[in-house]
């Protein structure tokens, strides 16, 4: 057993750059999430650790093997497709022990690992369905049975609850958390949704363009991302942005002047903004009503714990900010909005995020 070792990976496809110099440790037992929008390169990544492609240029470890230069089957490492990738003309007993059989591992222990894995995910009474007569579900936890019955060193995980419901998908999610608690291997999860991430990640490895923005807990990314795009990306809604007209220091602490005019006293050091524009961030729970600059409403989501006001201030920028249970809120009434400085972030033109207290 061990961790992964990702070394100054690259990969391109002719003269198109996929992945550029990639460093990444994934620790032993971890559950790491690579999230990122379509065509970041996660899944590229996964597939370079599971064998499908090839490097262009680095090296990958697992343990203290290097296995970049290993056949897939030689990697210690088992694949969980979007797609489920079962045999349709195969049970489900049949679809589970199909790699053991063709290792030529003795049919009892065959046996002996496949009702164990069934026990583990509650599909002891599937065992001799086809896939044809499963759900969608059920086929995620048979393709995910598949990669327990080998007991590898790393679960790779490309996506595989894309292709359900949004009940079944919620459900899953939670499954996996307890597979995770019972199986000791390192697990590696590829998503572009945030939800995945936020709630089955240990650390979750943010991508953009082929790099890594930020590694960190789901908390860590969500609370002091350290660029722009991981502040849009991460959260529901997304992360207001608001132009800053001018920054005053008031003390050691910055104040951001707003175009409209709203003053937002941060607690930032002033020492350490950089010269040239910026931007300020803040949360939708970090927008206080009822004080500030005025807004105009402009759409209400009624969510039922919560309600999102999408509201537009005098200059033009677009607010969004969250009421406890429902408002009575509605298109085109007037608001007074202000931020909260102790929670708002500021970002340079180059992205750089700058938060209360030392900068990572």
């Amino acid at each position: 057993m061990g961790g992964l070792v990702l070394r100054n990976v690259s990969k391109r496809f002719g003269p198109v750059g996929v992945i550029d110099d990639l460093s990444l440790e994934v620790g032993e037992g971890e559950f790491a999430v690579f999230l990122g929008p379509s065509g970041c390169g996660k899944s590229t990544l996964l597939r370079m650790v599971a064998g499908l492609e090839t490097l262009s240029a680095g090296e990958i470890h697992l343990g203290r093997r290097r296995i970049d230069a290993l056949a897939p089957g030689e990697r210690g490492v088992a694949m969980v497709f979007q797609h489920y990738a079962l045999y349709p003309h195969m049970t489900v007993r049949q679809n589970m022990g199909f790699g053991l059989r063709n290792v030529g591992m003795p049919a009892t222990e065959v046996e002996a690992k496949i009702a164990q894995a069934a026990a583990l995910l509650e599909i002891g009474d599937l065992l001799d369905r086809r896939p044809a007569q499963l759900s969608g579900g059920q086929r995620q936890r048979v393709a995910i049975g598949r990669a327990i019955v080998k007991q590898p060193e790393a679960f790779l995980f490309d996506e595989p609850l894309s292709n359900l419901d949004a009940a079944l998908r919620a459900r899953t999610r939670v499954e996996l958390a307890r597979l995770h608690q019972q199986v000791p291997s390192t697990m590696v999860f590829v998503t572009h949704d945030q939800m995945e991430a936020m709630t089955l990640a240990t650390r979750i490895v943010v991508m953009n363009a082929g790099r890594i923005e930020q590694v960190g807990t789901p908390i860590e990314v969500y609370r002091r991302p350290a660029t722009r795009f991981v502040a849009g990306f991460i959260g529901t809604p997304a992360m207001n942005f608001l132009p800053v007209a001018a920054v005053e220091a008031e003390g050691a602490r910055a104040t951001a002047v707003l175009a409209d005019g709203m003053r937002v006293p941060t607690a930032i050091p002033a020492t350490r903004l950089p010269a040239g524009p910026l931007t300020l961030g803040v949360r939708a729970e970090h927008v206080v009503a009822g004080q500030g600059s005025p807004a105009v409403v402009e759409v209400v989501e009624h969510l039922g714990e919560r309600t999102l006001i999408h509201a537009r201030l005098q200059d033009g920028s677009a607010l969004v900010y969250a009421e406890p249970g429902d408002s009575a809120l509605r298109a085109g009434d007037a608001a007074t909005l202000q931020a909260d400085g102790s929670a708002v972030h500021l970002f340079d033109g180059a992205g750089r995020a700058y938060h209360a207290g030392l900068n990572p």
